[in-house]
């Protein structure tokens, strides 16, 4: 069918739209959204690549943590956002791969509410307990669990950290307990005064509790030792095979202009080369990755398979 006058002057009209609008973006401050507290991973991520991305585009760009219940209130407060390329989420395995498997009613759909922009990094999560206390790996985790059925209790605050205490329960057939925490801090406090044994928390959020003292490491979950914990085996030299690794990335609210996610993308791939946000997030243990829109896109379709999975060989029944 030929193109009509009118719709070859709509075009034509359109075009310089789109271009000034792309070229104005952004005009106002920039907010991103952390479902999580200040202080964590997620939110070193945003204050971080803000810090970057101010110095890029020449506008604010205001953090804005909304912690609690596993990320779902700041992802939640993010959907309902204008999606008007203003609006981000640093979002997680937690709240675009596990929560759909942990929780029976999300307010939010992780695939039809959000718009995948990039990825920042992967991380492994590291198993903490007391400094004092005489379990030096999670083999004599196992062993206390077996001399003591029911009364070993390990805190967690987010599916980076339940969903690794869970696999070893089901991988090892031992009974043990979770307590759920707001965040690492309270985790932290208990820890130290013995009221729980052990816990799981991703490797940037441990780092300042281990320099604390308080608490000390005694496993991490991805398939080698980390470089930034040598000292410390992995799961899988107790449980062979295990192995578990979260991310950490971001989106915005469906319908945002492709435009802005593409520009969004762009500027983060910029970051991941920047030596100072390089050494930032790799000095808090994380694995800088860049992706594509498209390959992000991939990429979360086959995270959630696996957390699908994950959620199932630990039996976490959805709360």
């Amino acid at each position: 069918m030929m193109p009509t006058r009118r719709s070859l002057l709509a075009a034509g009209l359109a075009a310089p739209m789109l271009a000034h609008a792309q070229g104005a973006w952004p005009d106002r401050p920039i907010r991103i959204f952390v479902p999580s507290a200040a202080g964590g991973a997620a939110d070193l991520h945003a204050r971080v690549f803000g810090h970057f991305l101010e110095k890029k585009v020449s506008q604010p760009v205001v953090v804005d943590n909304r912690p609690g219940a596993g990320g779902i209130i700041g992802t939640e407060a993010t959907k309902n956002a204008p999606a008007d390329g203003y609006n981000f989420l640093i979002s997680t395995n937690s709240t675009h791969s596990a929560n759909e498997f942990l929780y029976r009613k999300l307010p939010y759909d992780p695939v039809a509410d959000f718009a995948p922009v990039g990825l920042f990094t992967t991380y492994a999560s590291v198993g903490m307990v007391p400094a004092e206390s005489p379990l030096r790996s999670i083999a004599d985790v196992i062993a206390l669990a077996k001399a003591k059925p029911g009364e070993v209790f390990f805190g967690y605050y987010s599916s980076s950290s339940q969903v690794p205490s869970e696999l070893v329960k089901a991988r090892a057939g031992i009974d043990i307990t979770g307590v759920a925490y707001r965040n690492v801090t309270g985790i932290t406090t208990d820890l130290a005064s013995g009221r729980i044994q052990f816990a799981f928390a991703d490797n940037a959020t441990a780092t300042a509790p281990l320099q604390t003292g308080r608490v000390r490491a005694i496993a991490v979950t991805s398939r080698e030792r980390l470089p930034n914990l040598p000292d410390v085996p992995t799961v899988a030299e107790t449980l062979p095979g295990y192995e578990m690794e979260g991310w950490i990335g971001l989106t915005a609210p469906a319908g945002t202009p492709a435009p802005v996610i593409a520009r969004m993308n762009a500027l983060m791939r910029e970051a991941a080369a920047d030596p100072a946000v390089r050494d930032a997030l790799e000095k808090a243990g994380m694995r800088v990755q860049a992706m594509s829109v498209e390959e992000f896109t991939a990429f979360l379709k086959a995270d959630r398979a696996r957390w699908e999975e994950w959620v199932r060989i630990a039996r976490i029944e959805p709360q």
